[in-house]
């Protein structure tokens, strides 16, 4: 097992950390600044993010806008390119910045994240075990509700999505956050040797078969603690309940599930929009209780008739039969989580700079010549996956997003 860690005394600092600020608020305020983010919105309502650098260009089919002339300003200005096309300057707010990072998993979509961090009541000053990292996007919205005090550790079994969120967290912040640690390696393995019995007030699990994990869950969660899964589908779903119910150590899960839809608006033409994001996946939480306690058995109608367990191993397979080749689910491959992984490790290294008002050095040619468009580097490939099965790769309807 590898850990992928922050160290607090050699983690760089920006102004206003240095002010004692929260963690990563130079990337939120003041004027823009080089290698901070900002997205561009033209006059059809189409963003763009780009990463700001001195002497940078943006280069489009409608024109050049050079990046010197949003460095220094305010967010919310309007600019124009050498052909006179105006675009909007606002930083990206954080489900923008998710929907725009480099990704090798498919991400937690930001109404699901603020979901998960509501529904586990995730406070500053928790601590916090995630396993399934993927992307990172999750892990920004852990660390954000924790705050400087808080701490978040995640377990993911591939090295290369670890590198990947390591990469998207710093870009974020602008900085290593010094209460994060990745751990490569299996949670329900790893779990009771890096974490003490009881050490957890929040555990979220995003993963395959999260029923794998309810002994390391039992060992690591504080009695009163939260525990919530992310799983896309009605058998997984079903599973882990009939799990949970039968360790007797939490209280009765809860499930459900977010449906977003937006609204046009347009004078008196106020109505829904044609499209909404719907099923993504489904959440299930529940509650650890003390040690040799038994759960309460709550008051339900009578049955026709008792589920047995020949039932349920019809209905739920065995373990074998839960792998991604059996479910057909789209992996990502190595050479695209090393791309995504060299994308996110471009965006720290130059959001690392950011808190740095004056230049360096002059920019190189090529520097010039790249825009460092932070766009979704597989969003061909995905829409094509998607075209042909309908479906995303945990199961859910895929998100449609601009970049």
């Amino acid at each position: 097992m590898r850990s992928v860690s922050t160290n607090p005394e050699s983690a760089p600092t920006g102004p206003a950390d240095e002010q004692g600020a929260p963690i990563g608020v130079h990337m939120r305020k003041g004027p823009l600044r080089p290698g901070q983010r900002v997205q561009l919105t033209d006059r059809k309502g189409k963003p763009s993010t780009i990463t700001l650098q001195r002497g940078g260009e943006w280069h489009t089919h409608q024109g050049v806008l050079r990046h010197d002339t949003m460095i220094g300003q305010p967010e919310g200005i309007v600019v124009a390119n050498d052909a006179g096309h105006e675009y909007q300057v606002l930083r990206p707010l954080l489900n923008d910045f998710v929907l725009s990072m480099p990704r090798g998993a498919t991400v937690v979509y930001p109404k699901d994240s603020a979901q998960i961090v509501q529904v586990a009541d995730v406070f500053p000053g928790a601590h916090v075990i995630e396993a399934g990292v993927g992307s990172g996007a999750l892990s920004l919205s852990l660390l954000r509700a924790v705050g400087d005090h808080g701490t978040v550790h995640s377990y993911e079994r591939r090295e290369d999505f670890a590198e990947i969120a390591r990469g998207n967290v710093e870009a974020f912040f602008g900085q290593p956050h010094p209460g994060w640690k990745v751990l490569v390696g299996d949670m329900q393995e790893q779990v009771p040797h890096q974490e003490s019995a009881g050490a957890a007030d929040r555990v979220v699990l995003d993963m395959l078969a999260p029923w794998e994990c309810l002994d390391a869950v039992r060992h690591v969660l504080a009695p009163g603690g939260v525990w919530v899964s992310y799983v896309a589908t009605v058998t997984q779903l079903s599973r882990l309940a009939e799990a949970i119910r039968a360790s007797g150590a939490f209280t009765e899960p809860e499930a459900h599930e977010t449906m977003l839809r937006t609204w046009h608006l347009d004078g008196l033409a106020v109505r829904p929009d044609h499209r909404m994001v719907a099923h993504t996946g489904f959440l299930l939480s529940a509650r650890r209780l003390a040690d040799d306690q038994t759960p309460l058995q709550l008051k339900k109608r009578e049955k026709q008739s008792e589920v047995t367990t020949e039932d349920m191993q019809a209905w739920l397979p065995e373990d074998a039969a839960w792998d991604e080749e059996t479910l057909k689910r789209r992996t990502v491959t190595g050479r695209k989580a090393r791309k995504a992984a060299a994308h996110s490790q471009k965006l720290a290294e130059a959001a690392r700079g950011a808190d740095d008002p004056a230049p360096s050095q002059e920019p190189s040619q090529d520097t010039v010549q790249d825009t460092v468009q932070d766009t979704v580097q597989d969003a061909a490939q995905d829409t094509a996956d998607t075209a042909e099965t309908g479906r995303g790769p945990r199961g859910g309807a895929v998100e449609q997003e601009e970049t």
